[in-house]
């Protein structure tokens, strides 16, 4: 057996390899005609970090947040250890907001690839807009999501989306017992508002940093015309960035008629598709194991409707959306993410 020290430096290789891996792949540059045209069209959805970023200025002391007294340096917010990342739990600011987490939910297990699932979905499981909302769906789809992982069986349409990656060596390195805990953790919290949606001719100038489409501040701060684009941005973007507040929400701008458009084709099918409440019930907010679709965010929901256009997201149940999004064009899964994202979040037992 090999030493302690050992077993941790071979860890930190293995991570500071696979960030490399990440910067690697980042740093491809692909020009819009090298691109399929679903990808130049949803580039915003996938936001992919084509450009450097200025690196966050760490005073080096502790940080805090309104509405706790509790303060964290940055690596505790980030769950690194002596400068590397992945390493243990990220900070939880409010657990008073959630249920106990799981030991693999709260501190991962670097020696298996796996990453805390709170530094991605926060402890309240509403993630943000360049990774998944788990919180409030069905503990057997959620098992089935992460199977699908484990399995091959869902990746991204855009190769450069490198947090799939991150994602399924997660589930590739957790065990069956895991995979359920987690489930049933995040299950367990009813899904709740999170976002914005706001119709709008024109947008704050953003850069895209971590998956997120950024506001510029400052001098540089300006608008532009929104496009066919949907642009998601952090409610407080230093809280989310910097300090990951998992009470800051996010700000949905969608263009001008989007949503009545969008309402149109999931009401109807608008002779493209089939009626969303078929499946998803009246609501959109799930049913048995049919997730819940209303209130999500409008880039995740964009990925997994082109992802399973396009075949990279294929497990049992993505197979029975194939006929589903198949006819749906690029401005169609724009128009439709901008009505589900409008739309109310469940409400709770006792207020129904």
């Amino acid at each position: 057996m090999k030493p302690l020290h050992q077993l941790q430096r071979l860890s930190q290789i293995q991570t500071a390899i696979g960030a490399i891996t990440i910067l690697l792949l980042q740093s491809i540059s692909f020009s819009e005609d090298s691109l399929p045209d679903h990808l130049v069209e949803l580039a915003w959805a996938y936001a992919i970090e084509t450009e450097p970023n200025p690196p966050f200025e760490d005073h080096g002391g502790t940080y805090g947040l309104p509405g706790t007294p509790k303060r964290f340096t940055r690596e505790q917010i980030i769950g690194a250890k002596d400068g590397v990342r992945f390493q243990t739990a990220p900070a939880d600011w409010f657990p008073q907001d959630h249920p106990e987490m799981p030991e693999i939910y709260a501190y991962g297990d670097p020696d298996r690839k796996i990453i805390a699932c709170a530094l991605c979905h926060y402890p309240n499981g509403k993630g943000k807009a360049e990774n998944a909302p788990p919180a409030g769906q069905n503990k057997d789809y959620l098992i089935q999501q992460l199977l699908d992982f484990k399995n091959g069986l869902r990746k991204s349409a855009e190769p450069r989306k490198t947090n799939y990656q991150l994602m399924i060596d997660c589930a590739v390195g957790m065990t069956e017992e895991e995979i359920e805990s987690v489930s049933e953790y995040m299950a367990s919290m009813p899904w709740t508002k999170w976002i914005q949606v706001v119709e709008t001719d024109t947008v704050p100038k953003t850069r895209i940093r971590g998956g997120l489409h950024i506001p510029l501040e400052g001098d540089e701060s300006r608008t532009e015309p929104i496009g066919d684009r949907i642009i998601e941005t952090p409610v407080h973007s230093y809280r989310t960035e910097f300090l990951r507040d998992p009470r800051a929400g996010f700000i949905a701008y969608v263009p001008p008629g989007s949503i009545e458009k969008g309402r149109e084709l999931v009401t109807s099918g608008g002779g493209k598709t089939l009626q969303c409440a078929i499946c998803h019930g009246p609501d959109l907010n799930g049913i048995a194991n049919v997730p819940g679709i209303a209130a999500r965010s409008p880039s995740y929901m964009a990925r997994q409707l082109n992802d399973m256009k396009q075949g990279t997201r294929k497990g049992t149940m993505s197979a029975l959306m194939a006929p589903v999004v198949q006819n749906l064009s690029s401005e169609d899964i724009l128009n439709i993410v901008a009505y589900t994202a409008s739309l109310a979040a469940p409400l709770p037992d006792y207020e129904k």
